[in-house]
This record gives structure tokens, sequence and C-alpha cells, in this order.
């Protein structure tokens, strides 16, 4: 299943130079015609080469190289008869050299060179034509158009210069005189190039001048051409070839949605141990519970209607301190007796409270804390004004003190000394500081490898000292770690975790299948840590005893091959949780229904919905309603399933969890029931489902992959890979995952093959590098998220997307190739005045999305460009090719404009030539097939869940009638589609939301308008 590319002949014509992941990882190879064997030149593992070049003494291969995928590509010298390569040019580090080539000076090489791997949104010039001379080591610039330069290509008489760029919005080739410096057009236009994105196989298709220099060979439109330079017609070469391509394991599993009246919660958070190990303290659902560990059962501590996180024990186990957020929008500190009872306040001062630690000697709790205004009004993830401050509080309670400005460092905590807390912070490392903010020492920073599209190693996101002083947990990714922290009394020790045993101080890696929470126990002996809703404890006495008695088997030349030696003692805590499902009878009638089953519709249509699911659809009249169901009057009305959003990032509060989330009430007000989140980067989304499934949240279905699966990984094994996503199956239930360029395709294949053993269906990133894309689909990846970063493709890549079944998702608002379709919205349209979008959406985040786009406003520097110049109506072509080849895809919002956004979307896939009927096709059932949830959702046929959108006009006709919502249906409840009032089987109004008050009235004093 190797992946063959970029061929170059060799000076004599008996060697091939080719890019080959033969090896497992991509690398520079060499064939001999004569002896058919090939050799391979290029050393190291997860490098990514591209368009190598001889030099003309054919001792040497010339290919730039990147050592990640955000790296500018480098040019390396690598020699035919052996050696670990030559860097030929290295500085600037920022700067990319791509596509070398020779004339007739084998001292210099001709190169195209920009600036940083890539942008999006980007404005041109990207590339222009450089000249290195190897004799001298300076570079020199060759070009300056607007529409870059790039794929230099030099005649062997010296003469003549070939090259590509961009006129307005297409590419064409450029012959310049070599000896007067004049250039004509040769071919114009040609293949679209690839210079707004990563460029993994070139900006251009490789090009040649034939011996004589009277024709230069080059391919466009999918063929291959003769291209005279001195006038005449251009002529086609014929070419065919007969390949058959081996495939990866197909998967494709169905997921049932499960309707019991309850389920169990999947993550319990926080977790701590009691000071002896008996008892902990957890939290679930956003509620407080304990249990006796390890075979308790789990007891809620309070019957507060608030979000309770993050609990701390005191020093002598017999009370809790937590933080609390409450439905009105501002926390305190509260302590509670560990055996239940009433909890005190013991903060005077409406917060926001995060981390609360208690001090060894019982004294004080240590907590962040923020305005409670910037988390109730925050918009993100991540509220930085929220943890202002390190403040510390009387543990029975009154007013808080600071102790100093948190300055982005979190997580406080303490040794066994009273006096000095420790904090951890990405930039600072962990550090101690006295209880007045002085003294401050840093002891450690942790690093881990870096992640794709990043430029420096992955920071550890927390460490904590352990009680002694001498030892510390720290979490790099998924992965928890164990290591010793040297007193250096100088400059802290880095301890990079990539390789522990190479690390500057002992390590030790204590999860298998990750792990988060960690926390220590039994004074420093053991590790506390959970995944989903099981909790782990680690003894590290019980680790070095079983690590030296592998070391005293492996003496004796006993080998195994089991694993680690010593693995974790694992508790399931099971909480279990009501399932939302309404009670009640009712029909839609008189309605037109577009069922998605074949080309179904319906006109003047009743369907009978039982509780959750539809129990029956047809013409009125022939459908059997039962007696007492209530009727609900749709007539005029456009009734079809509720979309799918299988590339859907929502995203609300991370850590301290909030009540409602406005991303979820605006997808499910703009129609979309379900979604699919791809690499959530936290684990908080399972909480966040699981509320929504109790109904204590509304929102759409929740579905995620959970955080990726990054190379920081380190899978070294097909054994590795079924441990890692083992957290997804066994302990996450998220039934797909994200692959998101886990490392070479050794790696990637040993994923795939795990998930097979698992029933988990994977999807992939993009990550703007086709040559990534074509080999994961070879590979067996039921999923594909992005548009491929070239167009237009041809039948080649056509049919192995559409016979692979894999579903492509190609998010257009944020396409690869070119400006992304948001802009084109943004631009033209007027989402700030949209009344049904400020309803849902908070005023900031709207202000920040509309009102001014380019530099700072989005990804990339631009933010308005001209019609001809945007790119989704080609990619859509790419997708209406797929799906007329038999092919699969979904739609994508990628979170770009809640709600509204995903329509975008929709829209922008008609552009490509696909019917109204399909694209709805695709938002509905074959979006829920991409995910396995098609057996329950994406139609409306007896049997499968209630999740409808009642539209006031139909889409058949005008596609952009998917926004006119009049009603939304999810699991049988249905809403008011402009106020997500509930109107069945309850009548419930939704509660105000903070953003939909508060704006400034017109009874405020301020410049009076002129007139009056």
């Amino acid at each position: 299943m190797a992946f063959d590319s970029q061929p170059r002949y060799g000076p004599e014509g008996d060697q091939v130079a080719f890019i080959s992941d033969r090896s497992g990882s991509e690398h520079v190879w060499v064939l001999d015609r004569s002896e058919q064997d090939t050799t391979r030149l290029s050393t190291g593992d997860n490098l990514r080469f591209h368009s190598p070049e001889w030099t003309p003494d054919g001792n040497y291969v010339i290919a730039s190289r990147q050592t990640s995928l955000g790296d500018p590509a480098k040019p390396w010298l690598y020699h035919v008869e052996g050696g670990s390569g030559t860097p030929l040019v290295e500085e600037p580090e920022s700067m990319r050299l791509s596509g070398a080539a020779f004339g007739e000076d084998p001292e210099r090489v001709w190169f195209a060179r920009r600036s940083g791997a890539w942008d999006y949104n980007a404005i041109l010039p990207e590339y222009q034509l450089a000249v290195y001379d190897r004799d001298t080591g300076q570079l020199y610039e060759r070009s300056s158009r607007f529409g870059s330069a790039f794929r230099p290509t030099l005649s062997p008489d010296g003469q003549w210069l070939a090259y590509g760029t961009r006129h307005d919005a297409e590419t064409g080739l450029r012959l310049r005189n070599r000896e007067t410096g004049e250039e004509r057009w040769l071919a114009y236009p040609v293949q679209h190039d690839d210079q707004e994105s990563i460029a993994t196989r070139d900006v251009y298709p490789g090009m040649s001048f034939t011996p004589d220099s009277e024709a230069l060979i080059a391919s466009y439109g999918g063929k291959i051409w003769r291209l005279p330079v001195g006038g005449g017609e251009p002529s086609k070469i014929p070419f065919t070839a007969e390949v058959d391509v081996p495939m990866g394991p197909e998967l494709d599993f169905e997921y049932p949605v499960e309707d019991t009246p309850e389920f169990a919660a999947r993550q319990i958070r926080g977790t701590v141990p009691s000071p002896d190990g008996s008892r902990l303290a957890f939290t679930a659902l956003d509620r407080l519970y304990v249990m006796d560990y390890p075979d308790g059962t789990p007891q809620r501590l309070t019957s507060q209607d608030a979000i309770e996180a993050q609990p701390t024990w005191s020093p002598d186990g017999t009370s809790i301190a937590y933080a609390a957020w409450s439905n009105e929008g501002e926390g305190h500190l509260y302590r509670i007796p560990a055996s239940g009872g009433t909890p005190v306040q013991i903060t005077e001062r409406p917060a926001v409270y995060q981390q609360p630690a208690w001090s060894p000697d019982g004294e004080r709790i240590v907590a962040l804390r923020g305005p409670a205004r910037a988390f109730r009004t925050s918009t993100g993830t991540t509220t930085p004004e929220a943890s202002d401050d390190l403040v510390s509080v009387p543990a029975s309670g009154g007013e808080a003190t600071q102790v100093a400005p948190a300055e982005g460092r979190h997580h406080p905590h303490f040794t066994t000394d009273p006096d000095r807390i420790y904090v951890y912070g990405s930039e600072q490392g962990l550090q101690s500081m006295r209880f007045d903010g002085t003294d401050v020492k840093t002891h450690l920073r942790v690093k881990g490898r870096r992640q794709p599209l990043s430029d420096e190693p992955l920071t550890a996101s927390l460490a904590l000292m352990g009680p002694d002083g001498g030892q510390a947990v720290a979490q790099v990714h998924n992965s928890l770690y164990r290591m010793a922290v040297p007193m250096v009394g100088g400059e802290a020790p880095t301890v990079t975790v990539t390789n522990p045993e190479a690390a500057s101080v002992p390590v030790s890696k204590i999860t298998t299948v990750g792990g988060q929470f960690p926390a220590w126990g039994e004074g420093g002996e053991e590790v506390h840590f959970s995944a989903g809703n099981a909790h782990f404890r680690y003894s590290l006495p019980a680790a070095r005893a079983a690590e030296d008695s592998v070391v005293s088997a492996e003496e004796l030349e006993s080998e195994s091959e089991s694993g680690p030696a010593y693995g974790p003692e694992e508790t399931r805590v099971r909480i279990s949780a009501p399932r939302d499902i309404p009670s009640g009878t009712a029909v839609l009638r008189g309605a037109r229904v577009i069922t998605m089953e074949e080309d179904e519709i319906i006109e003047n249509a009743e369907i009978v919905i039982e509780n959750n699911r539809i129990a029956a659809v047809g013409k009125q009249g022939t459908v059997d309603v039962p007696s007492g169901a209530e009727v609900i009057d749709v007539s005029g009305h456009t009734v079809m399933p509720g979309f799918v959003d299988t590339h859907a990032h929502l995203r609300p509060a991370w850590g301290l969890h909030k009540s409602e989330a406005w991303q979820y009430l605006s997808n499910l007000a703009y129609g979309v029931t379900t979604t699919r989140d791809p690499q959530t980067s936290t684990t908080d989304v399972l909480t966040y489902a699981d509320k929504v499934r109790t109904g204590r949240m509304l929102g759409p279905r929740i579905y995620s992959t959970g955080p990726g699966i990054f190379q920081s990984e380190q899978i070294e094994s097909l054994s590795e890979a079924r441990s890692v996503l083992r957290r997804y199956s066994d302990y996450y239930d998220t039934k797909t995952v994200k692959q998101y360029v886990a490392g070479d395709r050794e790696q990637r294949q040993w994923i795939i093959e795990a998930a097979r053993d698992l029933e988990l269906m994977p999807t992939t990133e993009g990550a703007l590098d086709l040559k990534l894309d074509l080999t994961q689909i070879i590979d067996g990846y039921p999923g594909h998220e992005h548009t491929f970063p070239i167009f237009p493709v041809y039948e080649d890549v056509i049919g192995l997307t559409a016979a692979s079944q894999t579903a492509y998702t190609p998010t257009l608002l944020v396409n690869y190739g070119g400006p992304w379709a948001e802009n084109y919205y943004y631009t033209r349209e007027n989402p700030h005045d949209n009344e049904k979008l400020r309803h849902f959406t908070p005023h900031s985040e709207l202000d920040q999305r509309t009102r001014r786009r380019g530099q700072g406003a989005g990804a990339g520097p631009g933010g308005w460009f001209m019609e001809e110049e945007h790119v989704f109506q080609e990619q859509a072509e790419t997708l209406e090719a797929i799906v007329g080849a038999g092919g699969r895809a979904g739609v994508g919002s990628h979170g770009q404009l809640q709600g509204l956004g995903y329509h975008w979307e929709l829209w922008s896939m008609a552009t490509g030539g696909l019917s109204n009927h399909e694209v709805l096709r695709l938002a509905t059932l074959t979006g829920a097939d991409a995910i396995g949830l098609s057996q329950d959702l994406g139609s409306i046929a007896p049997g499968k869940l209630a999740d409808l959108i009642v539209l006031e006009e139909n889409p058949l006709e005008d596609l952009r009638h998917t926004s006119a919502i009049r009603y939304v249906m999810k699991n049988g409840r249905l809403y008011d589609g402009s106020t997500l009032d509930e109107v069945y089987p309850r009548s419930r109004p939704l509660q105000t939301m903070w953003w939909q008050t508060g704006g400034p009235s017109g009874e405020l004093p301020g410049v009076e308008p002129e007139g009056e």
C-alpha cells in the first residue's frame, strides 16, 4: 500500500528519485532501473518530503524536507551512496524553499521561496523565485509578481525559465528568456496551484523541458501536454494506466440511540481522595458526590441547584470545600461536612471562584477569583479575566485576601508545608510563593512533543508538586507522567517526557489509556486520576516492585510482551441519571413532508409522534391517528428531518461549567438537532452532552470524538494504538474518534486497525495535505474533514474517494486553497442585524465576527475578496463529483457562526451542481449515516426519533428557505423556531438569557441625536 510519488530521472536516465512511505514513514528513495531495486536515501521518522531533484553530477538528490506539518520546508542534500543528509539552507528559520531546479550551472539552484508554511485567507503574493549559490551561500530573489512565482524549471540550453504564477484568479505558466529577461505567457489557465495551502506536493506539478529545449512538458486538466516554446499548438501526450489500489479495512458501524429511562453518566470530574484514602470526592453532571473507596455507593452531598465543581478535602477529612456557580450568574466557595448536611458559604463577595485548595494546617483555602460579570458574559471556552487573582479565604469563612495576580497560573495546591502555595502556568512552569505573594520560586518546566501545525513543543497543561516537594505529576496532552524534581537553586530544569528513558531526571508514564484530574494520595505514595467514569489509583511502591521484578526476569533472559509491568487499580463509578423522554401523542397535520426515504415527498401529510419517536407518516387520511392525539396544524409548511452537523465545534465553558450554552441554543433554533464535534480539545463535552440527555440543558444531540489523537500520543505499536483508542471506546463512549496527523503512515494504519477491533469510526484531519488525505482514504478511514487543498481533482481521486465510502465533510466556510467561504457571506450579507441571530448570540460575539473583517478579525490576513477569488464553488464541484460517483458526504459548519453558519455551509455546497434535494439529503440522512446514527436519525420514518424541522417555505424550490424555521422538534419536544419556547408537550417559555438584556437603553444620558 505504499504511496510513491514525484519521480525524477537521474542525469543518465538509469536511476529515478522519488518520494515514498513504503517503509512506514515518508522518505527519499532511488530506483535503479536496471536492477529494479530501491534504496532509501533519507533517515529519520515522521518527516515529510517533496520535489526531489538530482544534482547535475548525479551524486546527490535534493528534496525539500519538513520535520512537522507546520514547519517551513527546507532543502536537504542526500548522497546516493549513503549518509544522513546535509541541510542546504537552514536560515532564516521561517523561510520555505521548494521545487529545486538546476540549469546549466551546477552551483546555482533555483527554488520557490516564501515566509512561513502557509496562510489562511492569504493576501498574495505568497511565493517568489530565488536562486541559491552553493559556492557563496547567498540567496537572491529573481521575481516580484503579485500572483506569486513558483515551480521554476530551466531548459538544458540555459535559455529558458518556465514557472507558474497567478493572473487574476487563475494559474498560468510563464516563459522567461534568460538572456533578455523578457517574458510571455506559455499556457493559461492551467491546473490551479496550491500556494494557499501547505503544498506538500509542491505548489504546482513538476515540469521538464525536452532535451533539445524546444518544448516544455507540463500537466493540467488531468492530462500531460507538450508545449512548444517557439509557439504553435500544444499536443496531448497519451497516457493511461491500469491501477489496482489496495484498500484498508472498511469500517461502517451503527450506534443505536438508546431510549432507556436511565443512563450512566459518562464522566466524573475533579476526583480527589480523602487524606486517609478511604473516600473519594468528585462531581458528576456538575453535582458534588462522595463515596467510600473503592467499593462504596456514590452519594450526592447537597441539594443545591447550581454548578458544583472542583472539590477539596480538609486535612482532617471531615469537610469538603468546593466552587459553585449559580443559575443567577454568580459564584461562591462553599464548605460542607463530608457526611452530608447543609453547605456553608465561606466567601463574602460574589465572584467566580475556581480550583479551591485547603492548606495542610486547615486554616485557609486558596482559590482563583475573578469578577462574576467576566464569567457570566464570556462567550468561549476560557475566560482569562475570570481567574484574575489568587486569593486566600479563612476556612471558617470571611473576606478573601489577594495573594497575587494569577497571571495565567492555575491549580493552587500544597505540599506538607502550610506556608507555601504551589501553582502552575504553561509559561511560568511549576512555581511556589508565600501567602503574601512574595518569594516566588520556579521548580520545574515540562515539555512534550510538538503537535501538528505547531512550531513549539507541547507544554504540560498541568503539573502538581508531590507532598514531599521532591516529585511531581504532570499532564501532557492525554497522558500523565510522574517525575523527580531536583532542587537546583538556579534556573528551573525543563523535563522533556517524549522519551522518558532519556529525560534529565527519572520519569515514568503512569497512564496507558490516558487520564486527567490527577491528585496525590497517601502522602505522595499514590497518584489518583480518572478517565470517563473510571477512577484509577496508581501505587508508586507497587509500580517500583513490579519494575524490579521485570528487571530480575530480564536478567534471567526471560522476556515479557504483555505490556507495562504494573497497571493502576481501576474502579468504575456509576451515577445513574434520568433520560429526558417526553410523554404524549401528537400529529403534525397538513404539511408537505420531505422524508429523505429515497425521493419520497408527501403532500398534505400527517406525522404521528408518540413520546420521542415517529409512529407513522403518510398522506392525510391514510394514517391511523390515535384518539386523543394533540393535533398541531402545520398546513402550508414543509417538514423535513432535523439537520445533522457532522463537523460542529460548539465548545461552551471549560473547567467550571455553565447551566446553558448559547452555542447549543443557536444551533437548535436553526434546525440543527444532531451535532458531532470532531476534536473537542478537552473532555468537558462528555458532561455537557449528558446534561442535554437529562433535559437539564437545552440543545441538539451532542456527539463528539473527544480530544483528538495527535502525534504526542507517541504510538509505537498496534498494541499501544489499541490502548489509546480504548480511552474512547471503553471510557468516553464517543463512537467516533479523530485521528489528527497522529504520526507517520504506519502509526496511522495501527490506529485504523485498532478502531476496527474496538468498533470505532475514526475521522481524519485534512490538514491542507493532499498526500495525507489520499493515504488516509486508501488506508480505510471512514471520515475525512475539510476540503482537499487542490482543485480541480479528476476521476482518479474522485473514484477513489467515492469507492472508499469515506464521508467527505468539506467545511467550505473554512475551505482550503483560497479565501474562506464565510468571508463571502460576512462581506455580502448583514448577519449582525439578523434578528434571530441576535436573539440567540451574545452581542459581543456577533460584533467580533461581523463588524470588521480582515487582519485580526479571523484567521489569516484577508477578510474581503473579489467574487472570482472565492473558490468554494470549485470546491463544491469536487463534492458534487464525489456524490455523483456514489460517495458519501456530510455538512459541517465548523462552529464558524453558530446556527446560521450551518445554512451558509449548506448553501455553499449547492453551488457545485448538487440539487436542493441532494444537498438536503447530505444534511440529514447521509450525515447521520456518516457518524453511525442513521438507524435512528436522518429521515422521517416509523420507529425513528422525532427530530424534525417545520419550515415556512419549500427548500426544494429555494434552498435559502432552510433558515425560515417555524418549529424545531428534537426528541419529541416541539419548540418555537424564533424563541425556543417549548410548545409541545409542555407549554414552557425559555428563560431570558443574560445577553438578551443589558444593552445601552435610550434612557441613558448621552449625545442628543440631531433634530431632537
